[in-house]
């Protein structure tokens, strides 16, 4: 009988430890922020080892020098976005009523993946087989923009959910991770090198 008030007592123990750990933890993780971040990092070196290929081709290094202007510029709108994304989510959750709050996350998500969309189009039309001048090579791109932007909305939905569950600056820093230079964008000089 000893043994069986035991086991019983060991379940309900798990099954409360578990049903806290829901509850009371933040249980938002908000590491597709990094994740995101290095995707899109990743595509530079990419786009220029596809510009380089063609310079080499045609004995022209303008091409490399021109690429990375124009890519630079496609970089730093992506970047701009990138950080205003951040923090207008972070501000949605802080600011607004939990209805209000969705409705403003869902209009940043929207935007941010309509930028990750013209951001593809260029670096994928730009390095795609029997592009420019011919060059062989499809380049294939970790960077899906419809994939990256539904788990960011719901890593911050998430977040949503967990910063509801906190008290006053609790909240305020768990949101501030998102602002973290963990999760900024490498400036383009240093990722083209």
């Amino acid at each position: 009988m000893k043994r069986y008030n035991l086991l019983i007592v060991l379940l309900l123990l798990i099954f409360n430890v578990t049903t806290a750990q829901k509850k009371n933890s933040p249980a938002a993780d908000l590491s597709i922020l990094k994740e995101t971040k290095t995707k899109i990092e990743n595509t530079v070196p990419l786009v220029i080892k596809h510009l380089q290929a063609i310079a080499d081709k045609e004995g022209d290094n303008n091409i490399v020098t021109n690429g990375k202007v124009a890519l630079g510029k496609e970089y730093g709108i992506l970047e701009s976005e990138w950080f205003l994304y951040r923090n207008n989510m972070k501000n949605c959750i802080l600011n607004n009523s939990s209805k209000k709050a969705k409705k403003c996350m869902e209009y940043h998500t929207q935007y941010l993946r309509n930028t990750f969309l013209n951001y593809n189009n260029y670096i994928s039309n730009l390095t795609r087989k029997n592009g420019y001048l011919g060059v062989e090579g499809d380049t294939k791109f970790d960077f899906k923009p419809i994939d990256i932007t539904t788990k960011l909305s719901e890593a911050y939905f998430n977040a949503h959910e967990a910063a509801g569950r906190m008290k006053g600056n609790q909240k305020k820093d768990f949101l501030e991770q998102t602002m973290s230079d963990d999760n900024k964008l490498t400036p383009f000089g240093q990722l083209a090198h």
